[in-house]
């Protein structure tokens, strides 16, 4: 396995930081790709600063790049030429009004599923300032802990220091989405 993941390490370090932007890019096109393990071959193989920011923009990105495509495109046909079951209108509504807080909390944890929050807030009546907020703040969290504490969620699971760490990121994430949305007054 070592080998591995030292081949594509090197393939990665020759085609260059492009290509460890453009499979998280991907990723969040095609959610079945594994986020956590292109972060951290990202990591190691650019280095911990240089890999984190590539992974944190390029995840960023895709973000933003899935939440306007259903907002812009899928949204219009969806509420045009589809009559939505009751349960679907009802769940986009409450995804719409889910506080910023929560929103925040929901991005930054490592095993939320980042495409069904991206395509479900598209598809909703959220705000983009609210969205694109809760991403900038979010998502440096999610990229850090698959980036440095990149382990099985067995590992992660049974470890206290993980779980600790896991806490303090929720915790650290929760207080700035609460100063955030007091400095620039964000509706609930």
């Amino acid at each position: 396995m070592h080998e591995i993941i030292e081949i594509i390490k090197q393939l990665i370090i020759e085609l260059g930081p492009f290509v460890g932007f453009l499979v998280i890019i991907i990723e969040s096109i095609f959610p079945i790709l594994p986020l956590g393990l292109f972060i951290s071959l990202n990591m190691l193989a650019f280095g911990n600063m240089i890999g984190y920011i590539i992974s944190l923009i390029a995840t960023i990105a895709g973000c933003l790049l899935s939440f306007y495509a259903f907002k812009k495109g899928f949204n219009n046909i969806l509420y045009k030429h589809i009559k939505l079951d009751g349960k679907v209108d009802l769940f986009l509504k409450r995804i719409g009004k889910i506080k910023f807080r929560n929103l925040v909390l929901l991005i930054s944890m490592p095993f939320t599923p980042s495409f069904a929050v991206n395509i479900s807030a598209g598809l909703s009546k959220m705000e983009d300032k609210k969205f694109i907020l809760a991403i900038l703040i979010g998502k440096p969290f999610m990229v850090f802990f698959w980036g440095f504490v990149g382990k099985t969620i067995i590992e992660s699971i049974n470890d206290p220091l993980i779980i600790s760490i896991i806490l303090m990121i929720l915790l650290l994430s929760y207080l700035l989405s609460e100063l955030v949305q007091k400095i620039l007054n964000i509706r609930e």
